[in-house]
């Protein structure tokens, strides 16, 4: 049975979302927003994670609290990627990171890896794959692929849009693999662009003019 998509609803993610979506915003805002909803959305994909007791000292006593108890895994397709790994990093510093880069081929529209550093074993206990956009679905099902041969199972898909043609694809090859999003949206255009998406969340992010 394929896991669920989980569309957030938080009054935040969808105030962020409209904003985010808007041509005419900034792209120090656009920044911003990606950072502040990729935190929403991990919030709400990290209610299962295994914590244990641990205590601390406070100025006056003795405390009981909690700590997670399993090593996460940030998984950010290059390049867009890169700014949800930063903005859930500053949540989890002892998360690990490693980078994962793929592209489309204009041509065929599959997926090409060109960089990929994994070590033999793996190193972690559940990896979240971060990718702004869920479109036909094909660097998000390699990666995929690419981290079960390492060696990983529990795995998460963390995304701000999605085509239903995307999801359909990485639910279809990795039934396991939850996914969490800010929107799906309509449909993917004769170019395989995410309708009615937003501008383009890695030029903005790092190459805005």
């Amino acid at each position: 049975m394929a896991q669920a998509v989980c569309i957030s609803r938080h009054p935040l993610v969808l105030n962020k979302l409209t904003q985010l979506r808007n041509r005419t915003t900034e792209p120090l805002l656009f920044r911003m927003l990606t950072r502040e909803l990729t935190q929403l959305l991990f919030y709400e994909a990290t209610q299962d994670l295994r914590v244990e007791p641990r205590t601390v000292q406070t100025p006056l006593a003795d405390c009981s609290g909690y700590r997670i108890a399993e090593p996460i895994g940030l998984m950010p397709i290059l390049r867009a990627g890169l700014g949800m790994a930063e903005a859930i990093h500053d949540m989890v510093p002892d998360a690990q990171v490693w980078h994962l880069g793929l592209y489309r081929d204009d041509r065929t529209l599959k997926p090409v890896t060109y960089y990929n550093r994994l070590p033999s074993q793996p190193t972690i206990a559940v990896s979240f794959i971060l990718d702004p956009m869920l479109a036909t679905g094909g660097s998000a099902v390699a990666t995929v692929e690419m981290l079960k041969l390492w060696g990983v199972r529990r795995i998460k898909f963390l995304g701000l849009i999605a085509a239903p043609e995307g999801v359909r694809k990485l639910q279809d090859s990795h039934p396991d693999v939850p996914i969490y999003l800010a929107a799906l949206d309509s449909h993917l255009n004769e170019q395989s662009y995410i309708v009615p998406g937003l501008i383009d969340a890695g030029y903005d992010q790092f190459c805005p003019n």
